[in-house]
């Protein structure tokens, strides 16, 4: 395994990296909001769930994009409509900063899932049509991971900075990611699959994925139900049970999160590299159930540093179980629809899972702000459902892909 990530050409190590950053950078632009989500309601004299709602908005919205950037990708190639996307999803964000009202805040947050919906797919497969079969399972959980990463900086941004510049401050910093496109422009090729079809040929995609594949379809909108419910439901609202239910400090609560995706990149790189040699449904299946003995320490721990702990366990899973996702749903998908395929079944499930955030406010609400109930309910439960709809479907571990090296 890793004699092949030697044996990566320098255009291919380029993809890579294009593709990391872009994830990378699309959900630090994300999780900059759920630090955010009490400034904001202050500012706005509204209640959290109501912030909150811009989550759901920015995960409903995800599923256009995908469907939108996923065609113009199959249209016009991988690369162009990554550049397109990077730079507006990045614009969306700074205008964010500028949002004179709630009302226009949510608007905006809806625009910018519009815009982040496009990156996964287009990314990710861009880069797994890029490398060698072989190499998959741990490109995957290092590009899968890029998610976490993004999450930690969030993390350190607001640690560091949030108490000077505020919250409208922590977003015109999410402007950054626009600089990425211009890495794409300079160093990336486009997908040798995609270059081996007839350049500009008519997208045949939505109606045939209908049609002829909408079994698989349905399947992986029910996987990725399942796996944004784990990872959204461990992550959008933990900062905020850290701060309004603990009473920690933005550096403790920043420091907590930051240790806890340092536990997200390691399991997703771990587990990513246990597919590529026990199979993808396994290292799922695995890694869904051994987040449950974390739950309790991660949920209800009495001090910081055993929060920690919980949280780096729980995310070590549930990133590990993410990080066979992009090679997963690329190895599921049809041949010459895997623009659009993966991506659009990803956001789809992220939109039937999109209200988790302002559900388990409300939930935690309902028990006088008790956020660890909520958290630990839908984290237990998703686990185990996450692992029986993973054992119930199937698997093309190495399958080839049309154009991919290797």
């Amino acid at each position: 395994m890793l004699a092949e990530l030697r044996e990566l050409s320098r255009e291919q190590r380029a993809v890579c990296v294009a593709g990391l950053l872009g994830w990378c950078l699309d959900a630090f632009d994300f999780f900059l909001m759920v630090f955010l989500l009490r400034p904001i309601a202050a500012e706005f004299h509204a209640k959290v769930p109501s912030v909150a709602f811009g989550i759901t908005l920015t995960l409903m919205f995800r599923p256009v994009g995908a469907l939108v950037f996923g065609w113009l990708a199959e249209r016009f190639g991988r690369r162009p409509v990554l550049m397109l996307d990077v730079v507006l999803y990045a614009g969306f964000e700074l205008a964010s900063a500028f949002a004179p009202s709630l009302t226009a805040l949510l608007v905006l947050r809806a625009f910018f899932g519009f815009a982040m919906g496009g990156e996964w797919g287009v990314g990710s497969s861009l880069v797994l049509e890029s490398i060698p079969a072989g190499c998959r399972g741990m490109i995957s959980g290092i590009l899968q991971e890029g998610y976490a990463l993004g999450y930690l900086l969030a993390a350190l941004v607001y640690g560091l900075l949030f108490t000077t510049i505020g919250w409208r401050g922590m977003f015109v910093v999410g402007v950054v990611p626009a600089f990425l496109a211009l890495y794409i422009r300079l160093s990336v090729k486009e997908s040798p699959a995609w270059q081996r079809r007839e350049r500009g040929a008519p997208f045949r995609g939505l109606g045939l994925l209908l049609a002829q594949n909408w079994k698989r379809f349905l399947y992986l909108v029910l996987l990725m139900t399942a796996f944004n419910f784990f990872s959204h439901g461990t992550q959008d609202l933990y900062p905020t049970f850290l701060d309004s239910q603990r009473h920690f400090t933005p550096r403790v609560v920043s420091t907590i999160t930051v240790v806890a995706n340092v536990g997200a990149i390691t399991g997703g790189i771990l587990f990513g590299l246990y597919s590529q040699r026990a199979g993808r449904r396994r290292a799922i299946v695995i890694a869904s159930l051994l987040a449950l003995p974390a739950i309790p320490l991660w949920a209800f721990a009495p001090t910081p540093v055993l929060l920690g702990l919980g949280a780096f366990l729980i995310q070590l899973m549930v990133q590990g179980a993410w990080g066979v996702v992009p090679v997963h749903l690329n190895e599921l998908s049809p041949e010459g629809m895997r623009g659009i395929f993966p991506g659009f079944a990803y956001q789809v499930g992220n939109l039937v899972a999109s209200g988790n955030a302002v559900w388990q406010a409300n939930l935690a609400a309902s028990y006088h702000g008790n956020y660890s109930i909520a958290l630990a309910s839908v984290a237990g439960v998703t686990a185990v459902v996450l692992a029986l709809v993973t054992l119930g479907g199937p698997e093309a571990k190495d399958v080839a892909f049309g154009g991919a090296a290797g």
